[in-house]
């Protein structure tokens, strides 16, 4: 995965690659170019950890309106040279998005740079469903040479175009180019040829599939992992085990389970965590600490997924140790423990932050515990992790935790909260921020008016806006 540098949490650039309130409120305060300077880097050079779970491109584009920053640099950025050869998304979608955002607030530049970039840029498919969202269809059909001509002619080219087609987020301006006397025989063609990909593929075998008997599917299993390049089957087979398995098995999966080859032996290890074997603990406990990282992997992925009572015993004693299996365990104490495992819970916070800082594995199901169980005397752990994760995810989860732990969290972090990047922090943020700071009533009806907010965010800032405050 992309492993971003991210700046100290204390710097202007450090909070706008966070994605935090403080990062806008800083900002605007700041001189404006080196306000713009670190914008720009944040959105040339994607700072995420995680672009699946984490949300920036709404909170960078508000951020350049209230500046009123150019757009040169993604420009630049857009159409540099690399942009003929590399071709992994993550180099221009964060741009490719701001450009939306942006355009949905009317920047004609922002959409006059799209639609080029559609035209010409490597991830056109990205542009193009930016452009699906905000363009008139005039806009669209004027794309169809462009975006049509990078398919030549050929067997080849049609089904390149079938599978862009396929494949494309936005259906819009494919509908509108099926209906073009010009471009549409093509399309309308390639619509077909993807119905019929379809159907074949539907017929077509997935691939090997193993015998129906125990020992056949652990063979299948260890076969995969031999094979070259290797094919992890351990969780397949542990699906197809449950098919096949029955009680007079039972011997020889809990035999795999304990010294069977690698892979046989996390696909046993899985089924009988799923069945809650009685005799699956012991044998968990062995292979945790296994040298082979897909045996260990397997041991801790089936207990993390058993939601027994007698898991949950288990998960008591073992939560007292430092390695993975106590780290699991605290997490599942963390779901499902009740009052007397706030101890453990929070122990297990502590030492996760301290030992590996705060963007750690499993942080945020230790954190959702925290708020899950009311751990008061947590909160300051958990305004370090506020400050200082960078991903906006675990500080959406952060906050959440601290709005039942921290009395002075509607006075302090909730304010910022407001112009965070994530909306489910924003929506926090709508319910608990405290209106007598005078930002706040600002913020709320800004986001009131803001047709680019989410829904969720809006309806939680017009019942607070509806909703008098009461008197102290």
């Amino acid at each position: 995965m992309f492993d971003p540098d991210i700046a100290p949490s204390g710097t202007l650039l450090g909070l706008l690659q966070r994605g935090r309130g403080d990062g806008t409120l800083h900002a605007l305060t700041e001189q404006r170019a080196p306000a713009l300077a670190a914008l720009e880097q944040c959105v040339l050079r994607d700072p995420r950890g995680d672009w699946q779970v984490e949300a920036r491109s709404l909170y960078y584009a508000r951020l350049y309106s209230e500046l009123e920053g150019g757009l040169d640099g993604i420009e630049q950025h857009l159409f540099a040279p690399e942009d003929l050869f590399d071709t992994d998304e993550h180099r221009t979608g964060l741009a490719l998005s701001v450009l939306g955002h942006l355009a949905g607030y009317g920047r004609g530049d922002a959409l006059r740079l799209l639609r080029a970039y559609a035209a010409r840029g490597g991830n056109w498919e990205w542009a193009l469903d930016e452009l699906a969202l905000r363009d008139d269809d005039a806009g669209l059909r004027a794309l169809a040479p462009a975006v049509l001509g990078r398919f030549p002619a050929t067997e080849d080219g049609d089904a390149e175009l079938a599978r862009a087609l396929r494949e494309a987020y936005e259906p819009r301006p494919w509908r509108l180019w099926a209906e073009d006397p010009v471009h549409g025989p093509r399309v309308r063609a390639a619509r077909e040829q993807q119905s019929f990909d379809r159907w074949q593929r539907q017929l077509r075998p997935a691939g090997p599939a193993p015998g129906w008997s125990v020992r056949d599917v652990l063979t299948w299993a260890q076969d995969g992992l031999e094979a070259h390049p290797p094919v992890h089957r351990d969780a397949p087979a542990a699906r197809c085990l449950a098919a096949v398995a029955g009680p007079e098995d039972r011997p020889e999966l809990l035999a795999a389970a304990l010294r069977g080859p690698e892979a046989a032996r996390a696909a046993a290890l899985r089924h009988l965590a799923d069945r809650s074997d009685p005799g699956v603990y012991p044998l968990i406990e062995a292979a945790a600490d296994d040298p082979s990282r897909l045996v260990s992997r397997a041991a801790l992925d089936s207990f993390s997924r058993m939601r027994t009572p007698d898991a949950l015993t288990r998960a008591r004693v073992w939560a007292r140790r430092d390695d993975g299996l106590g780290a699991a365990a605290a997490r599942m104490l963390a779901l499902l423990g009740g009052p007397g495992d706030a101890d453990a819970v929070l122990a297990a916070l502590r030492r996760v932050v301290r030992t590996d800082g705060p963007d750690a594995d499993g942080l945020h199901v230790l954190v959702e515990g925290i708020g899950r169980l009311t751990i008061r005397c947590a909160a300051p752990v958990l305004r370090h992790l506020y400050r200082e994760t960078s991903s906006s995810h675990l500080r959406g989860v952060a906050a959440r935790s601290l709005a039942a732990t921290d009395p002075k969290f509607g006075q302090g972090f909730a304010i910022e909260c407001l112009w965070d990047c994530e909306e489910s922090t924003r929506e926090l943020a709508a319910h608990h921020a405290a209106t007598k700071d005078v930002r706040v009533l600002a913020q709320l009806r800004r986001l009131a008016a803001d047709p680019a907010e989410e829904a969720e965010v809006q309806t939680a800032v017009r019942g607070r806006l509806s909703t008098p405050e009461p008197h102290v």
